[in-house]
């Protein structure tokens, strides 16, 4: 067969792989929106990247979750989405180009991928069971079916017939006819996607309009036990320190919700039940507001903040004390002869957090807290409920959205966390940050203000130190303090010279123990060391 031939009678080959690949993407770009359509019936939490994402969180080792938040901050779940989104067009591509030569293959591989996300569906800790796969299945069926009939407009079947009575112009009329009918349907099929998608949009944002309601509608009722006014001297006047209170939009949000639950406060139930318990209870939210509000200021932190992190932050918050609660269901600490030495609390997420009995129980303001700096909790935040626990990492003690406490032992049950290798229990270590002046700042010789903030909840900040290079220590100005469940600011006037150095700072608790020196990573524990910034004196 000459060229000539070969090219009259393959006129396509050339495109026919990209459109093959564009027949892969189209399909699962349907596949999708069908998805997302039809968790918009079911719930936005079955959505097969949100299942899949949640399955590959699970399954992350922690040194690797660390390394994502320390990198992409409350960006790493948007991350982790849009690269399964790179994956799947990727193998989208891969199965229409396959799907040309093994049409029945190519197609089965789109059903295989649904398959991943129903699985990925069932071993969620939040499902609600088997219509948790729909979505996954409905996409992959359509997507499935759309790449069998698309890859069917390519197949050519050679040139029209010739010879007596064959019109002029007949030989290439059946593979252009296919084109055309190629185009008409992927332009219908991303047509119809698009509005599935938009639709699907749109019965997600409906699905969280009662919760929207039940808080935009919430009247806080004002504490029995207000706290008291944050002390003149607590916030340093010097520009780059962190604010002493965190506004809302400013508090950091490190959790595994790829969808932020919005739960109604007028469903809402919460029940305390287990190991101790004589009472088991069970609470509505209005129940909860009729109880002693108590107000108080209490910093948080994350047990990823590494050395000089961002993840620490104050607020103002208004909730029930967690212990009159435990004690009106009979609840007894360890100390006092208790059976349970750990309460177990549940998100609606699925989320397990273990806090020690004996720290919820032992006076300090543990709340069930249900107002954030003067406002309903944000959805972000945890609403209506969350557990604010001060002296505690918030991977033990902080659940949002919470719906259960259990009592039990710390030897009849691991929580999320602590099966993934981190501390059973973990109090917040010692530590202080720089705020100003920034790492690799270039300030004029003469008086540098050097300051930031130092925390060591339930125990308080006693001392603060700042060292030029390898010198000696001198101390800094501590700001008045609100409480020992705060942090609390402190500077320190340099008079720097010409020259590149660093600056290290170190704090000591009340309980006259120095922030060590010794540097350890924020797995099992918290991390360790002391923040140090180098600059740069002209």
């Amino acid at each position: 067969m000459t060229n000539s031939e070969k090219k009259q009678r393959n006129p396509g080959d050339r495109t026919r792989p990209a459109l093959g690949a564009f027949s892969g993407v189209i399909a699962g770009f349907a596949a999708l929106a069908v998805a997302e359509l039809v968790s918009g019936w079911v719930r936005p939490q079955a959505g097969p990247v949100v299942v899949v994402a949640g399955a590959a969180i699970d399954r992350t080792p922690a040194s690797v979750k660390t390394w994502a938040i320390r990198n992409f901050g409350s960006n790493d779940k948007l991350v982790l989405q849009l690269g399964i989104l790179v994956v799947l067009a990727l193998f989208a591509l891969a199965l229409g180009v396959l799907a040309l030569r093994y049409r029945r293959t190519g197609s089965a591989g789109v059903l295989l991928f649904g398959a991943v996300g129903a699985a990925a569906a069932i071993s969620r800790p939040d499902r609600t069971g088997l219509t948790d796969t729909l979505p996954s299945a409905a996409g992959a069926v359509v997507g499935a079916g759309l790449l069998f009939l698309l890859v069917g407009r390519l197949r050519i079947r050679g040139p029209a017939p010739s010879g007596p009575g064959a019109a002029e112009g007949d030989t290439f009329r059946r593979p252009q006819r296919e084109r055309r009918e190629f185009v008409l349907a992927a332009s219908a099929a991303v047509a119809a996607s698009v509005g599935a998608g938009a639709l699907g949009r749109a019965l997600v944002g409906s699905s969280g309009r009662d919760a929207a309601a039940s808080r935009k509608n919430l009247v806080l009722p004002a504490p029995d036990s207000p706290a008291p006014e944050v002390p003149a001297g607590a916030q340093v006047r010097i520009p780059g320190v962190s604010s002493f209170t965190t506004p809302n939009q400013d508090f950091y949000r490190v959790d595994t919700a790829l969808v932020v639950p919005k739960v109604d406060a007028t469903a809402w139930r919460l029940r305390i039940h287990g190991r101790g318990v004589a009472r088991p209870l069970t609470l509505s939210f209005d129940d909860l507001l009729r109880r002693d509000l108590i107000e108080r200021d209490i910093t948080l932190t994350c047990v990823s903040n590494e050395v000089g992190g961002p993840y620490v932050g104050n607020a103002r918050w208004i909730g029930v004390r967690l212990a009159d609660l435990l004690a009106e269901c009979g609840v007894e600490p360890p100390s006092a002869g208790g059976p349970a030495d750990q309460l177990v609390a549940r998100s609606v997420d699925g989320m397990t957090f273990g806090s020690p009995v004996e720290d919820v129980m032992d006076g300090r303001d543990a709340l069930l807290a249900v107002a954030m700096n003067g406002e309903p909790l944000p959805f972000e935040h945890g609403f209506p409920v969350r557990m604010v626990v001060p002296g505690l990492y918030g991977y033990v003690s902080a659940c949002k959205w919470i719906k259960d406490i259990e009592l039990t032992t710390f030897d009849a049950y691991d929580p999320y966390w602590v099966t993934r290798k981190w501390a059973r229990r973990a109090p917040v270590k010692t530590q202080s940050r720089i705020d100003t002046p920034k790492p690799f700042a270039r300030p004029e010789a003469g008086t540098v203000m050097v300051a930031g903030v130092a925390w060591a909840q339930h125990r308080g900040i006693d001392k603060v130190e700042i060292r030029v290079d390898d010198g000696p220590w001198h101390q800094a100005h501590l700001a008045a303090e609100d409480s020992r469940d705060t942090w609390r600011q402190w500077s320190y006037p340099w008079q720097a010279t010409k020259g590149a150095q660093t600056l290290t700072v170190r704090a000591t608790d009340r309980t006259g123990a120095v922030q060590t020196a010794e540097r350890a990573r924020t797995v099992p524990d918290g991390a360790s060391g002391r923040h140090s910034v180098v600059v740069t004196v002209a």
